[in-house]
């Protein structure tokens, strides 16, 4: 009797353990299904927003310093080091299937390029303004040009962690690198959603375009930052528990 019953109760908690583990299979695959979504919408975005920048930049009239400054500015934050960030995301399309060396390596080249390109249309504006940094873009741009500067000198160490862990602990130059490259990032897209704001992008893209431009640099800015910060907390955490 007692046999019986242990089969009946042994065959209940099988068809019980079945029905646990096909929500929870069908959960991760809604859960890839959406992150893979999102992933695509912010190429579209990014794709979107520097087509915009780069017709802005090529419309009737001389190439000036401001121009230069824009394509420049909008090739190296909102292309390259958008790529850059989302190139480490395990549900980028184009980076996905390949091995963690190899994605941070076109993380590094990737980020090296586009902060150049940054770098270089920030001081090209510098030189050629008298006044400085007294509007809100200008502001964002000083804070996105500072937090790009320190975290190339800062990805140095986090690419070389293991040979500097005497002198820095590899986790700390991990998270400190995702710190300052993800306050880089967000203040170069809210200097840009301020240059959107402009009278004469308003004037040229009517301010329908400039108020669509500035949602789609605050959307993809806000998807592309997500795994970013949850990297950041779970090595904080982990930091903390030791």
């Amino acid at each position: 009797m007692d046999k019986i019953q242990n089969v009946e109760f042994d065959t209940e908690n099988m068809k019980n353990s079945k029905e646990i583990l096909v929500p929870d299979s069908s959960q991760d695959l809604k859960l890839n299904m959406f992150n893979t979504s999102m992933n695509l919408l912010s190429h579209i975005l990014i794709g979107s927003v520097v087509g915009i920048s780069v017709l802005y930049t090529f419309r009737a009239g001389n190439m000036d310093a401001t121009r230069i400054h824009i394509i420049l500015c909008v090739l190296g934050y909102q292309l390259l080091m958008a790529e850059a960030i989302l190139s480490l995301s395990p549900h980028n399309s184009w980076s996905s299937s390949l091995k963690l060396v190899y994605k941070r390596r076109i993380h590094w080249v990737l980020q090296i390029l586009g902060s150049g390109l940054a770098i270089a249309g920030s001081f090209i504006k510098i030189l050629d303004k008298e006044i400085h940094w007294n509007s809100l873009h200008g502001q964002f741009a000083l804070v996105a040009l500072v937090f790009t500067s320190v975290s190339m000198i800062n990805g140095l160490s986090s690419l070389y962690a293991y040979e500097l862990r005497r002198i820095l602990p590899g986790t700390l130059s991990k998270i400190t690198h995702i710190c300052f490259g993800t306050v880089a990032f967000v203040a170069a897209s809210t200097c840009l959603c301020y240059g959107f704001d402009k009278n004469s992008f308003r004037s040229w893209a009517t301010p329908e375009l400039a108020y669509m431009s500035i949602a789609f640099t605050a959307a993809f800015t806000f998807i592309i930052v997500i795994n970013p910060l949850v990297l950041f907390v779970d090595k904080s955490l982990a930091v903390l528990k030791r």
